[in-house]
Formats: structure tokens, sequence, C-alpha cells
């Protein structure tokens, strides 16, 4: 199944920060679609809950750098 969520992410600063984002989500299998928008703090993924989950979407960008704001 397909699902989507924008996730809060503190740390981003610049193009070059989203980018990051971006390249360490896409190398997850089942995320289809990321968008990161640094003026925004906002992540938004699109991803295969069959393939993988919030978790390592989260671990993924934590594990770039950058922090994920609690719900």
């Amino acid at each position: 199944m397909i699902e989507s969520v924008v996730l809060t992410v503190t740390g981003m600063k610049c193009g070059g920060c989203e980018a990051n984002i971006v390249s360490a989500l896409t190398a997850v299998e089942g995320i289809s679609q990321v968008t990161a928008l640094n003026k925004e703090n906002t992540v938004s993924v699109e991803f295969d809950t069959e393939k993988t989950d919030l978790d390592a979407i989260k671990n993924a960008i934590t594990g770039a750098g950058f922090t994920v704001e609690a719900d």
C-alpha cells in the first residue's frame, strides 16, 4: 500500500541540505517520492508500506544529520 507522510525536520539550511535528505531517502527501498523544503522545515515522503516503514524513513533522515521533530 502506498502511504504519504509529511515530517517536520530541523537542521536544513539550504538546497544542499534538501539534496542530502532526498539522496538519503531515495536510497531506502520502497520510497517513491521525496520533497524536502528547508524554508518550511518539512520533508514529504511517499512510500510503499510493504517495503519500508516510518521508522526507516526517520532513521535515514537522522542518519543524514538532521532531526525529525515529534508529531
